[in-house]
């Protein structure tokens, strides 16, 4: 089907006009001036008035963890009703983190998650590795899975035992990515420091949610930035530190990307708009701050401003999700005696374009610079780009007619993520998408899914080359 978007205000990351804009099947065939009908089709053309909207390229998160084991449990949102959240708020495409067991193969991780996804996903979606140790044998598997179009693999700094990699390891893994045209996503911050915080704290009787915050220092994850960023400079290649939290953090990423290294960094949403008294609960029970704990854990207030500097300066590159929830019956609920059980994780895969649109609105970002951050610089990043992330002839039509006048409340009752609070039960917000287009397909309109689960489809994403 031909469908034609009329009358709408075309917004990229550089640019901003008035412009009609053509679909035929998947992809973007036509931008027209408004008013003029230089594109002519035979039969049925679906118009779609956008005037007083503005037209944006779908939202890239990437930066997800469905149908994810962590903790004792498994977060909540799996392919299904985690796409098809994502697809409400206005997001087409998501990256998702498939997770190497210790002592397996990459193979059989990347298997699993296909697994996890096939069937269920309503928008399309790739996915990064986590390599949780580094033989030989993962090395070389490393370019296989480039080759299959996962092109990103993730290493941690933090969760001994678990995920940690030492910096040996770590270096082999930059070394071979250079090779293979891989970039490498860094958790940077500094584990077994804060295995012993949580020991201490412990041990002293603290079991309440905020001692989440207080063990894991602004200087661990400080600490764990310089790090990473000092093998990526030995072993000369791109590094991009994921879900960055603080002040300290980010001055590490802006003096390495002063000196011109491809330091790349992310932050997310819970950082922008939320901070660490939320951990504190409220004084009939302190346990609800539960609900906020991930990690990093939120910071100070202060360390908001940072961050909105760091967007508009260029010095943060994109704003994903980190999307991990946990209900708090039966899961979050696991750490009521000791903060270090709770599993760490926040939804947000639905409400990341509403709270960013509303910065637009207070005059912390531009309009441009919204679409840059949630679309254009996550396809162009991690080798999706100009497919996806565009609003371009020859794009998927992958596309948000945005009401920005639309006032919406980020309740739970208004959300559709499978976790049972909301992490800004009380905030209304100005915009909101009114319709969604992945590949062509209109999947949401007027706040209903026309979508259907398994529709979306695995992207094979290109190696670097920023």
């Amino acid at each position: 089907m031909v469908t034609l978007i009329k009358n709408g205000t075309l917004v990229t990351a550089a640019d901003t006009f008035a412009a009609d804009l053509w679909i035929d099947g998947t992809r973007i065939v036509g931008i027209t001036t408004t008013g003029e009908r230089a594109l002519r089709y035979p039969g049925d053309v679906r118009e779609i008035d956008a005037a007083g909207h503005y037209v944006f390229p779908g939202g890239i998160d990437a930066h997800t963890h469905l149908d994810m084991p962590f903790g004792g449990t498994t977060s909540s949102d799996d392919f299904l009703t985690g796409t098809r959240a994502a697809a409400y708020g206005g997001t087409t495409t998501i990256i998702d983190f498939a997770i190497q067991q210790k002592g397996g193969t990459l193979r059989q991780a990347l298997d699993t998650w296909h697994e996890k996804a096939e069937g269920k996903a309503c928008i399309d979606y790739g996915f990064h590795m986590i390599t949780t140790d580094a033989p030989q044998s993962v090395l070389t598997e490393m370019g296989e899975l480039v080759r299959e179009g996962v092109s990103s693999f993730k290493l941690f700094m933090a969760y001994p035992g678990v995920l940690l990699l030492d910096d040996q390891s770590i270096f082999r893994c930059m070394l071979r990515a250079g090779e293979i045209g891989a970039l490498i996503c860094m958790h940077a911050e500094t584990g077994l420091p804060i295995d012993v915080l949580v020991e201490r704290a412990l041990a002293q009787g603290h079991t309440a949610p905020i001692y989440h915050a207080l063990t894991r220092p602004e200087v661990a994850e400080a600490t764990g930035t310089e790090r990473a960023i000092a093998l990526a400079e030995m072993a000369k290649v791109p590094v991009y530190i994921v879900h960055l939290s603080a002040q300290r953090a980010l001055e590490r990423v802006m003096e390495a990307r002063d000196r011109g290294l491809p330091a790349y960094a992310e932050t997310c949403p819970q950082y922008l708009f939320l901070d660490e008294d939320a951990l504190r609960g409220t004084p009939e029970d302190p346990f609800m701050g539960a609900k906020y704990v991930c990690t990093p854990p939120l910071r100070p207030k202060s360390f908001q401003s940072h961050l909105w500097r760091g967007l508009r300066n260029y010095d943060l590159q994109v704003v994903s999700t980190d999307h991990c929830p946990f209900c708090m019956k039966d899961q979050k609920e696991l750490g009521r005696q000791s903060f270090a059980k709770i599993p760490n994780g926040m939804p947000g895969i639905e409400t990341r374009l509403h709270l960013l649109h509303d910065a637009v609105n207070e005059g912390k970002i531009s309009l441009n610079r919204f679409v840059e951050i949630t679309s254009t610089a996550p396809a162009k990043i991690f080798g999706l780009y100009p497919r996806k992330g565009s609003l371009a002839v020859g794009a998927d039509a992958d596309i948000i007619v945005w009401n920005p006048k639309q006032r919406f409340t980020l309740s739970h009752e208004n959300l559709h993520m499978r976790v049972d609070y909301a992490s800004y039960p009380e905030k209304t917000v100005t915009g909101a998408p009114a319709y969604v287009f992945s590949r062509g397909e209109l999947i949401v309109q007027g706040g209903q899914f026309l979508g259907k689960p398994g529709r979306g489809q695995f992207l094979k994403r290109s190696t670097f080359s920023l």
